[in-house]
């Protein structure tokens, strides 16, 4: 009997070593697809053939160096700082919108920065209201049932996010967060007659934001009709639509894609898939989407583990953040979204989201080292320490 309960043990400790490396593996391969696409496409930048490829390539080692550390911090001290995480990150969403201070593009304020170091605050709130909220869950766990602690209290801790990035404004980005929240509240086990409602009244809070901007009305009553607003509302959608006809199944070739230097904007950045389509063609395109698809399964694998509450729902949280923010972004792409800016996770330019995929893979590898082995607290880890002594 001991033997096999060793057995099952050491066969749990390979499921979850395989499950984090894997979306190593996936993360890195996606990641030096970004930078070959990249470098594909750099005829097309106006700053310059490698401008973007250098940024990318500076970014690639700034999110590896993030990953490193977010790999080697104890979780459970850092519950420590919880507090200080999570009213820095909401004094950050608010000096974004002060004039002068936060940098506006495109009639949105979502950057600090000075000169052409440029972070976007939301990404790093989103990984920031996962932490808080999870902490609270974890602490509250018997609790959960209840309508002020496990219901309004977490309602507001995630409103106070997404509320903030909704005035850059940044509509996605405040989906994607509302719906991170909202499912780690039901799987810490908030009742349904708490959680449909909520999803009900934020919809409908959605609608009447569209409604009354006159911009994202129009745009998004255009993407209902692709072809007939190709020329104004559509026509970035349209365009990427006609890269991934022009690509077909095998690709027009690296380097080769036209798409991007005349027609599709923003081809670095939210439109990289549709210049995968173009250059690359159907295989690769549906590989990009069996490469996510294998994320999310590994960490549902890696979940397994999870000793407690609290990381349970903080590498939940991790998971939903690569994976659903790659299902809107393929979905805007494909034109089954309408067009809203948000990066693809490892393979679109951008500072702020690689180091954010580097924060979210290094918390994943970090719990693959310690699962394996019971989380004790500072005071059990110091009896322990005082017995072995």
């Amino acid at each position: 009997m001991a033997k096999a309960a060793r057995d099952t043990e050491e066969s749990r400790n390979r499921i979850t070593f395989n499950s984090a490396a894997v979306i190593v593996v996936c993360a890195i391969a996606l990641t030096f697809l970004g930078l070959t696409i990249l470098f594909s496409a750099s005829a097309s930048f106006k700053q310059g053939p490698f401008y973007y490829l250098h940024k990318q390539l500076m970014g690639v080692g700034l999110a590896t160096v993030v990953a490193f550390v977010a790999s080697r911090v104890d979780l459970e001290e850092m519950r420590r700082y919880v507090v200080f995480i999570g009213v820095a990150s909401l004094v950050l969403l608010v000096l974004v919108l002060v004039p002068h201070l936060g940098i506006s593009v495109k009639g949105s304020r979502r950057w600090l920065g000075y000169g052409p170091l440029r972070l976007q605050v939301s990404e790093f709130a989103k990984i920031a209201m996962v932490f808080c909220l999870a902490h609270y869950l974890a602490i509250n766990q018997t609790r959960i049932g209840e309508f002020r602690r496990g219901y309004v209290i977490p309602l507001a801790i995630i409103g106070g996010f997404a509320g903030l990035i909704v005035l850059e404004p940044d509509f996605g980005t405040a989906a994607l967060t509302l719906s991170i929240g909202v499912i780690l509240l039901f799987l810490a086990g908030a009742r349904w007659r708490y959680v449909l409602p909520t999803i009900a009244v934020a919809a409908a809070g959605f609608a009447v934001l569209v409604i009354h901007n006159p911009n994202r009305l129009r745009r998004f009553t255009a993407f209902l009709d692709v072809e007939g607003n190709k020329s104004s509302g559509t026509y970035q959608l349209y365009q990427s639509l006609a890269a991934f006809a022009v690509g077909g199944t095998e690709g027009a070739g690296l380097g080769q894609g036209r798409q991007q230097i005349n027609f599709l904007p923003e081809a670095h950045t939210d439109f990289i898939f549709a210049v995968v389509g173009e250059e690359l063609g159907l295989v690769f395109t549906l590989g990009v989407v069996a490469v996510f698809i294998i994320m999310f399964i590994a960490g549902l694998i890696h979940l397994r583990r999870a000793p407690n509450l609290f990381q349970f729902l903080l590498v939940t949280g991790c998971l939903l953040l690569i994976c659903l923010q790659s299902i809107i972004n393929l979905g805007v792409v494909t034109g089954i979204f309408p067009t809203k800016g948000m990066s693809l996770p490892f393979i679109s330019a951008g500072l702020s989201n690689l180091l954010l995929m580097g924060l979210l893979v290094g918390v994943i590898v970090n719990t693959q080292r310690s699962w394996p082995r019971p989380v004790l607290s500072r005071r059990q880890r110091a009896m322990k320490e005082v017995v072995a002594a």
